[in-house]
């Protein structure tokens, strides 16, 4: 098939996003993703609490989170949000896997680094899932852990930053896949201490919960929708935040539960 001038059409893009929030314990990731509209849970922790959410059991295998997506994807249901809680407890799930088909006791038994790179056969699965669910109209939730990390560059001094709890194939590979990565952290409160001579800064408080959407030096974050670069993260109607910043930028994509 040949393509001419006229098969160029306008497009857009309307399908709902594949989500990924990162953060420290009890920041509140999972109340986010318990105020999207009608979700259900796969969880691969313990953690959940005292929310009353839609869940799987607990996820011990890879196999069964293949098989839960699985189900999602080919029974009649009405959740409209698919959740992963966590995708760093997630990870030693999928090294038990690939160690389990190739007949190895840990992941470093493959050798130099090749443990990790087998192991990302099993995380494009995981990948393709949640693209097949987004093209079936579901939200898709990563939730992870945070993690802090030395930076080196060529061109300028070390510096320390946020970044997804996962070894760095796995990081890279839901960057790249991710529409929304989201940075949630207490936004602190910086007051300048003078001890004699001497004057530093000091975070004595912290002024509120942020979700941050915009790349900086100090963590990672992404967003294709020309979100804004935080928006807040209460407890409650967090959700409800990003659903309104959606509206304002994409409104062809809903993110809220009508």
């Amino acid at each position: 098939m040949a393509f001419k001038l006229s098969d160029i059409s306008v497009s857009r893009r309307d399908k709902p996003p594949i989500i990924t929030i990162y953060g420290p314990p009890g920041i509140g990731k999972t109340s986010f993703a318990a105020q999207a509209p009608n979700p259900v849970f796969i969880q691969c922790e313990e953690g959940e609490g005292i929310l009353p959410i839609n869940s799987f059991p607990v996820i011990k295998t890879f196999d069964q989170i293949i098989e839960a997506f699985g189900v999602l994807v080919q029974e009649d249901h009405g959740f409209r949000t698919a959740v992963v809680d966590t995708t760093s407890s997630l990870e030693p799930l999928i090294w038990n896997h690939a160690c389990r088909v190739n007949n190895k006791s840990s992941i470093e038994d493959f050798g130099y680094g090749k443990g990790y790179i087998e192991a990302m056969e099993y995380w494009n699965m995981l990948v393709s899932a949640t693209k097949i669910l987004r093209d079936k109209g579901m939200i898709v939730i990563l939730l992870a852990h945070s993690d802090i990390i030395r930076l080196d560059p060529p061109d300028n001094e070390p510096y320390d930053r946020y970044q997804i709890k996962l070894h760095k194939r796995a990081f890279q590979l839901l960057y790249e896949q991710s529409d929304i990565i989201g940075f949630a952290n207490n936004k602190p409160y910086i007051k300048k201490v003078k001890e004699g001579q001497k004057e530093s800064r000091q975070a004595i408080q912290m002024e509120g919960r942020m979700l941050n959407l915009v790349e900086k030096p100090a963590f990672i974050a992404k967003n294709r929708y020309d979100l804004p670069e935080q928006i807040p993260f209460p407890k409650e109607g967090s959700w409800d935040e990003l659903a309104k910043a959606m509206h304002e930028t994409a409104p062809q994509i809903n993110l809220s539960g009508d």
